[in-house]
């Protein structure tokens, strides 16, 4: 973020410059692309006022290559590399600094200012060669941002899409600049840095596969990357094949290295090396390559699902919202304001209670046997109520939840009526049980009422536990025969998030559901809800998509 004491700096510095009569130069030897500085034959203009640049490029210039240099100072600087038979024809350069009111992509952070250049003669150039670009980013402001030692990339920006859209860029971290590689004659330029995607760091190593492999939390299984040791700038070219470091104990680590490839570098001995990372090659992810897609990055993120909605469980802020009114079914996500009205009965859990077969039968009305998420008990096994909590949000079994209504000591139906009262209570008035599990379709709501009746329902400490639960294992106290149930929300498992809450759900009519919550570092809470998704798959991308965006939000103040 952009600070405007080094604005008022940069400006005044400039307005100096040319109040001294200094010179801007072209930079030659075209054959390094970047090169060194010589004298142009065409005088540069400079505006002062708007920050602006100037030069006309004659066919003897463009005939022998040169660079074009403007607003360089210690934290800005932009070249355009325009070596022999980039230009068909002669043509005037303008090249601008932008101060200008322009929407930021919500994934990146800004290290740079923002340049515009364009090729006034449109016949010059015609896009069947891309030329060098070299933009400059403030070392101390990247610093302050935590930003310094994370992956940088030039981006453009995409009028059409109201989006900015990243170049392949190599970054230069000693020198403070990036450069990439373009074919348009007219472009805004900015560079960008990815918040938490290291690319120097300490790198270790592990035992695996024995081959030029690294575990990276950053870059995607089948992404390639060089890595270089520091110390002696010796390289290895490494494919990505697992996850890891876990940043939450080692957060300075960039990547952890295959023996074999780790051994190319240092030999194993040392531990741990001081590494830079050069991405080659970025494989996609859902669709998105680091977490930006086709259209590019946007100012705020987007979801395929029928409704969605991201809240700050503090604020009770909507940070983001699709449909979010909208009335739809909610699946097993009813198991949630379930399990908080059982709990209000205020239950012993470690009462042991028996299993009865008649129980399932009312989750038969809705589905077949087979078809329903069940915990495989048989008639009379026992069982305590705290397996059965954890039955039932953990693994989803429908028949957990019916054996809890059953043991409540209220009617079934006076049970439901109690989860329908205490959804009305907090004003989520689009929502309706018709029965306990999410079995039938009839069972509604709107992701905005379930963000907040979630934000309620976690306030109950057992139901966060159980429902961030990876994996529950009890046994039958009357058979001792062992169970083991396993969560369906992949999100808790890959450590991407603080996760302290959730719950999926699926049925034909309603799509796939996922409800979530998680927490910063500042104990900062927010409240993901997506209602109708396609698959499962991308239930759980748009609803990390959601995360990441509320938690970004708290980062940068909103």
């Amino acid at each position: 973020m952009w600070k405007k004491k080094a604005k008022i700096l940069y400006f005044l510095l400039l307005n100096i410059a040319v109040l001294c009569g200094l010179t801007l130069v072209l930079l030659g030897d075209p054959g390094s692309a970047l090169g060194d500085s010589v004298q142009a034959d065409n005088n540069p203009t400079i505006d002062s006022i708007s920050h602006s640049y100037h030069i006309n490029l004659d066919q003897a210039t463009i005939a022998k290559g040169y660079t074009v240099s403007a607003f360089n100072t210690r934290t800005s600087g932009l070249k355009l590399s325009l070596v022999p038979e980039i230009l068909g024809e002669q043509t005037g350069v303008d090249m601008a600094l932008l101060d200008e009111n322009m929407e930021m992509p919500w994934q990146v952070e800004r290290v740079s200012e923002i340049y515009q250049f364009e090729f006034l003669n449109k016949q010059a150039y015609d896009n069947h060669k891309p030329f060098y670009i070299q933009l400059a980013y403030d070392e101390r402001e990247a610093e302050e941002e935590n930003l310094l030692n994370c992956y940088k990339q030039i981006f453009f920006y995409d009028k059409n899409y109201s989006a900015w859209r990243p170049l392949p860029t190599k970054d230069y971290p000693e020198e403070k600049f990036v450069r990439s590689l373009i074919h348009l004659p007219f472009a805004r330029i900015a560079v960008f840095s990815y918040p938490n995607i290291l690319t120097s760091g300490k790198a270790s190593w592990y035992a695996y596969k024995g081959g030029n492999f690294t575990a990276s939390p950053d870059f995607p299984k089948g992404s390639r990357l060089r890595v270089y040791n520091l110390e002696n700038n010796t390289f290895v070219d490494v494919e990505v094949n697992d996850y890891g470091p876990d940043r939450g104990l080692h957060p300075d680590r960039a990547v952890d290295l295959d023996k074999v490839a780790f051994s190319r570098l240092a030999p194993a001995w040392q531990g741990t090396i001081a590494v830079k990372v050069e991405p080659l090659y970025i494989a996609s992810a859902s669709g998105k390559v680091l977490g930006i897609g086709g259209q590019g990055a946007l100012p705020k993120p987007s979801a395929a699902a029928k409704s969605a909605v991201i809240m700050s469980e503090g604020s009770g802020e909507i940070l983001f919202e699709k449909n979010a009114t909208s009335t739809l079914p909610i699946a097993s996500l009813t198991k949630l304001a379930a399990i908080k009205t059982f709990l209000d009965t205020r239950p012993s859990l470690d009462r042991v209670v028996a299993y009865s077969a008649q129980d399932e039968e009312y989750n038969y009305e809705y589905c077949a046997k087979w078809e329903s998420a069940r915990l495989k008990v048989r008639d009379g096994d026992t069982m305590t109520i705290e397996d059965l909590l954890y039955a039932s949000l953990v693994g989803s079994a429908n028949n957990a939840i019916e054996t809890l209504v059953r043991v409540s000591g209220l009617p079934r139906d006076e049970f439901i009526k109690k989860m329908n009262e205490f959804a009305l209570k907090y004003g989520a008035v689009s929502t309706n049980f018709i029965e306990p599990t999410g079995l039938s379709a009839r069972n509604v709501s709107s992701a905005m009422d379930y963000a907040v009746i979630t934000k309620e329902i976690f306030t109950h400490p057992i139901i966060q536990k159980a429902s961030t639960m990876a994996e529950y294992k009890f046994s039958t106290i009357n058979t001792k025969e062992n169970h083991t149930i396993r969560n369906t929300n992949q999100l808790i498992s890959t450590n991407n998030f603080n996760i302290t809450g959730s719950k999926t759900g699926y049925l034909e009519e309603a799509g796939y559901c996922l409800m979530t919550r998680a927490k910063n570092g500042n104990g900062e809470q927010v409240i993901a809800v997506i209602l109708g998704a396609d698959t499962r798959e991308q239930s759980f991308s748009e609803t990390e998509e959601l995360l990441k965006y509320g938690l970004r939000k708290f980062e940068i103040g909103n």
